[in-house]
C-alpha cells in the first residue's frame, strides 16, 4: 500500500518513518527544500509530557485581557478581520472552564506520555542523536500564587502516574545551581524528572535520512495546489506544476496550513497559527548555564540547554500568517535569559527566529480518521509538536494498519468537533 504524507516537519517526518517501519511505501510532499525548515526549525526544544496543558484554562480570559496591556506579554492578539480568527477565539474561550480544562489536559498528557515511550524506543532502535539531555524540566514560579496554583494542577499528573516534585527555592537551586546568579527572585518550582530536551530540527533531519534509507521518497520544493476527491475517497494531490501525486492512503500533516487545505474538501479543522519566537545563543560558561529546561511561568518562556547553545523560546501571537520578526519579542526573550542566567551566553551571536504553531481551540491535536475513507489527519499540535511527534506517528500508524492503538482513542480525532 502506498501512503502519501503531506508535510515534512517533525510531525510529517515521524509519520513517514513509522509508516515505513510498518511496511508501507511512503511518499512525502514538502514545499521547502528540506525537512523541518518551518515550525520545527528553532522551537524551544523541550520534550515535556508532564507540562502538556491547553492554553484554554480557567482564568485565561482575564489574564489575556491584562496581558494585552503589558510590554513583555506572553500573549498578543491582532485582529485580522477574518471571520475564521473570531470563530477560533470564540471556540477557545468556550474551553476556558474547569471541566473542559481537565478533559483537554488528560487527552494531551495521555498522548504526550505515550510519545515519550515511543521516542525512548526509537532512540534505542536507531541510535539517533539530537543534542538530547534526559535531565528533566523545571517550571519556575516567581510568585507564591503561581506555586499554589501548581499544587492544584497536579491531579492529572497523579492520574497518569507522572512523577513530579514540588520544590521550594532551595530545592530549585539544587536542581539548577546556576540560578544562584539570577537577578529575578523566585519562590519555587515544579520539576518533572522524566522530561527531556533536544534539538527538534536535528532530530527531524536525522530521522528523515534514516527514513530515506528505508525507502521513503521525499519530494521537496513541491507546492500543493488542490486535493482531488471523488465521493468519499481522495484520488490524488495536484501540485502547482500540474503534477499529480497518487496513493492509496493520504495523511495531512501540514500544520497551520491544514485548515485551508482541508476546507477545499469540506472538512472544518479548527487549526490556527499561533505565532512563537525564539533566540539561540552560544554558551560561554557552561557552569553558569541551565542544566536542562527552565519554564518561566510568568512570561511563558522556556530556556533550554543544548550541547553548546541555549535556546529561549515562547510567547503566542494570534496574528494570522504573519512571519515578521518583532524587535520587542527579541527584547523579552533576551530579558528573561539575562534575568535568570546572566553569565551564561554570548548575546553578540544571537539568532532570532519566528514560527507558526498549529493550535486547536482545546489544545489537543487532531490525529485519526476523517469522513474520507483514505484520508487521515496528524495536525494541530500547537506548542507540543516535538513532545507529541513520535506518539502521534505510532498511534496513527496503528489506526491506518487497523491495529488497536496502545492508548485510548477518545477525543483525539476530528469527530470531537462534530457538534
Amino acid at each position: 500500500m502506498h501512503i502519501v504524507v503531506l508535510g515534512a516537519g517533525v510531525i510529517g517526518t515521524t509519520t513517514a518513518y513509522y509508516l515505513s517501519q510498518a511496511g508501507y511505501e511512503v511518499t512525502v510532499i514538502e514545499r521547502q527544500k528540506d525537512v523541518a525548515l518551518e515550525t520545527s526549525f528553532a522551537n524551544a526544544g523541550q520534550i515535556s509530557p508532564g507540562y502538556a496543558s491547553p492554553w484554554a484554562a480557567p482564568g485565561i480570559p482575564l489574564k489575556a485581557f491584562k496581558w494585552l496591556f503589558q510590554h513583555h506579554s506572553p500573549l498578543s492578539i491582532r485582529l485580522t478581520g477574518e471571520m475564521y480568527q473570531y470563530h477560533w477565539m470564540v471556540r477557545m474561550l468556550a474551553e476556558c472552564n474547569t471541566n473542559r480544562y481537565k478533559i483537554n489536559k488528560e487527552r494531551m498528557v495521555r498522548l504526550s506520555e505515550y510519545s515519550r515511550d515511543c521516542i525512548d524506543l526509537l532512540r534505542q532502535e536507531t541510535g539517533i542523536h539530537f543534542d538530547e539531555r534526559q535531565l528533566g524540566t523545571l517550571q519556575l514560579f516567581r510568585t507564591q500564587q503561581q506555586l499554589d496554583a501548581a499544587q492544584k494542577d497536579t491531579a492529572v499528573l497523579d492520574q497518569e502516574n507522572v512523577p513530579y516534585e514540588l520544590l521550594d527555592k532551595t530545592g530549585v537551586l539544587q536542581i539548577e545551581p546556576a540560578l544562584k546568579d539570577a537577578t529575578a527572585d523566585f519562590v519555587g518550582g515544579l520539576r518533572l524528572p522524566h522530561d527531556e530536551t533536544g534539538d527538534c530540527q536535528k532530530f527531524t533531519t536525522h530521522l528523515a535520512k534514516i527514513a530515506q534509507k528505508q525507502g521513503v521518497n521525499f519530494i521537496f520544493e513541491a507546492q500543493i495546489k488542490t486535493i482531488k476527491y471523488a465521493q468519499d475517497k481522495i484520488i490524488g494531490i495536484e501540485l502547482q506544476n500540474k503534477e499529480m501525486i497518487k496513493g492509496d492512503v493520504y495523511v495531512m500533516a501540514l500544520g497551520s496550513y491544514s485548515h485551508e487545505m482541508l476546507k477545499q474538501i469540506g472538512i472544518f479543522a479548527p487549526v490556527y497559527p499561533l505565532k512563537g519566537y525564539s533566540i539561540t545563543t552560544p554558551i560561554l560558561r557552561p557552569e553558569c548555564s541551565p542544566v536542562s529546561t527552565i519554564l518561566d511561568e510568568t512570561y511563558k518562556i522556556a530556556l533550554t540547554r543544548f550541547d553548546d547553545r541555549i535556546r529561549v523560546g515562547g510567547m503566542a501571537e494570534l496574528n494570522g500568517f504573519d512571519h515578521s520578526l518583532k524587535s520587542e519579542r527579541e527584547e523579552t526573550l533576551t530579558m528573561v535569559l539575562q534575568q535568570l542566567f546572566p553569565k551564561a551566553s554570548d548575546l553578540t551571536e544571537l539568532n532570532f527566529w519566528t514560527g507558526l504553531r498549529p493550535a486547536t481551540p482545546d489544545g489537543t491535536p487532531i490525529v485519526g480518521k476523517t469522513r474520507y475513507q483514505n484520508l487521515f489527519l496528524n495536525t494541530g499540535h500547537g506548542t507540543l509538536g516535538w513532545t507529541m511527534a513520535c506518539g502521534s506517528a505510532q498511534y496513527l500508524t496503528d489506526i491506518i494498519a487497523k491495529q488497536t492503538p496502545k492508548i485510548s482513542t477518545e477525543g483525539l480525532d476530528i469527530f470531537r468537533y462534530a457538534s
